[in-house]
């Protein structure tokens, strides 16, 4: 032992701190992995609890009862099905008879025996969830549903339907549509602002305090949190240019403001990864700067291009402050048509049904949740395909 430590004493590349440096190390490395399982249980618990929550909402339950078809009944169409019923059966459902008469015109002055959409409580009581029904009216499902004449269906009406008053009857087609519009204007105006602008600071502007200071403001930018970005688009947009409130145009250009700096800076990172060699190359044949950039260096580095705008365009459809602030959270029952009209989008839609008292809105925000997870991960899957098939290894 004391040759063991004479050894060491009049050793020159023995370190007398190493075993405590690799005690710090292992510890380091157990902090880190302690936080991964952490995140990842944190991640699991949350999926789960989205997916036990939202599941229920893609089934909705319907109930088979006599319908009756005549003036008196299209004139109030509580009286369209019997008394008993009436509280088991949606609203929304008996308001869109004269509809279904306009489909199935011999229907009139007759009896039909219907699948009819039922109530948010019923559906509530059937999935045995917090429900409000009377004890009648209990009795009454319990013997229908001993005949089989309530069951669950596939609920289409999630995924056709806009926003409604009527829990049952609500969807979120309309929140879909005006995030495809909002959306489209952000990549027409964010994507080529972007590039150009990524090209322009990366390949020709000098390096002087003027460039520099607009590097050091782009990078600030993307840090500002999103809420800024909705004062800003009130104000520029719809204070001074007047623009059409709640609309795509509108929160498009928003998020545009907002997504720009994620494009730029990715685009310029991009651009960067590309060797000089092929920049030298390009000038030894003679072409100049913008052939060499036009010809080469943006075709190469446009998979990463490609890969960080999807990303941005990920992030903001996930926003709800900036679109709060410019009044896209308003009750849109109908898909829009044009990016001037009133819209919704899928965030601000949920932050909307998170509020409702009802209890079906609970799994209903649970349901879009996947719903734009699932929107989510594919706009990654996608960015992350084409960085793999595109991306060229030097």
């Amino acid at each position: 032992m004391k040759r063991k430590k004479r050894n060491k004493a009049h050793n020159p590349f023995y370190d007398p701190t190493l075993k405590k440096r690799h005690a710090s190390a292992k510890r380091f490395k157990k902090f880190t992995l302690t936080s991964l399982i952490f995140s990842i249980a944190f991640l699991a618990f949350f999926l789960f609890d989205m997916i036990g929550k939202g599941l229920p909402a893609f089934n909705i339950t319907y109930v088979k009862v006599d319908v009756t078809f005549s003036e008196k009944t299209l004139e109030d169409t509580r009286f369209a099905v019997p008394t008993s019923y009436r509280n088991l059966v949606s609203r929304a459902a008996l308001r869109d008879l004269p509809k279904l008469l306009e489909k199935n015109p011999t229907y009139m002055n007759s009896t039909q025996n219907l699948w009819i959409l039922a109530s948010s409580q019923v559906d509530q009581y059937v999935k045995n969830h917090n429900h409000n029904l009377k004890d009648k009216d209990i009795e009454t499902v319990n013997e229908l549903y001993a005949e089989g004449l309530i069951k669950k269906k596939f609920n289409a009406i999630f995924f056709t339907n806009g926003d409604s008053k009527i829990p049952e009857y609500a969807g979120i087609f309309s929140a879909v549509i005006g995030s495809i519009l909002t959306l489209t204007i952000t990549m027409l105006v964010a994507f080529p602002i972007g590039v150009m602008t990524a090209i322009y600071l990366e390949e020709f502007a000098g390096d002087n305090k003027f460039t520099r200071l607009i590097e050091i403001n782009i990078n600030n930018l993307a840090a500002i949190p999103s809420i800024l970005f909705g004062l800003l688009g009130l104000a520029i947009f719809i204070n001074l240019f007047g623009m059409p409130r709640s609309s795509p145009l509108v929160g498009g250009l928003t998020l545009a403001l907002m997504t720009l700096p994620i494009i730029i800076v990715s685009s310029r990172a991009a651009l960067r990864a590309v060797p000089d060699s092929i920049r030298q190359a390009g000038y030894g044949l003679g072409l100049n700067k913008i052939q060499v950039t036009r010809d080469h260096v943006l075709p190469l580095a446009f998979p990463g291009i490609m890969t960080g705008s999807i990303i941005g365009l990920a992030q903001a459809m996930g926003e709800t402050a900036p679109l709060i602030i410019i009044g896209m959270i308003a009750f849109i029952p109908d898909a829009p048509t044009m990016v001037t009209q009133a819209a919704t989008v899928i965030p601000a839609q949920l932050f909307t049904w998170a509020s409702m008292p009802e209890g079906m809105y609970i799994e209903k925000t649970a349901a879009g949740i996947l719903v734009l997870l699932s929107i989510l991960i594919s706009l990654n899957a996608v960015a992350i395909y084409l960085r793999k098939k595109f991306e060229v290894k030097w």
